[in-house]
């Protein structure tokens, strides 16, 4: 059995963006990986930690680290149908998007932006 990692050790620390995916050679995937790297800088600003989650591994960052076994992340997370997931968790540890398709940066950026927690870090900047 696989270690179980604890996703709430980043609340009100950093935004999660969890990839279900039966296979990190699905082609959904590669793409998702290739938009985030596109921004790095809007990743970075945004406070975002991205979890690769298989059926039984997950790996963090975009950059993969080792794979670590776990085989409670992928059942407890995936609730959509197909191969691809993407859910973005909030500073709040909740659920605040979840879809079945390639998420461009550009969506992602704009959601985020437009949540509370992340009005009030842009004005205490200004």
């Amino acid at each position: 059995m696989g270690a179980t990692q604890d996703l709430s050790s980043h609340r009100w620390e950093n935004r999660l963006l969890l990839i279900l995916v039966e296979n990190a050679d699905h082609p959904v995937y590669q793409d998702q990986i290739m938009e985030l790297t596109r921004d790095m800088a809007g990743v970075e600003d945004r406070r975002l930690i991205v979890y690769t989650i298989k059926p039984n591994e997950f790996a963090t960052g975009l950059k993969k680290s080792a794979w670590i076994p776990s085989d409670d992340l992928y059942t407890n997370y995936k609730q959509l149908e197909g191969e691809f997931e993407i859910i973005l968790i909030g500073l709040d540890g909740g659920i605040k998007l979840r879809q079945a398709e390639l998420l461009k940066n550009e969506k992602l950026f704009a959601f985020i932006d437009a949540m509370p927690m992340r009005r009030n870090e842009l004005r205490k900047r200004e």
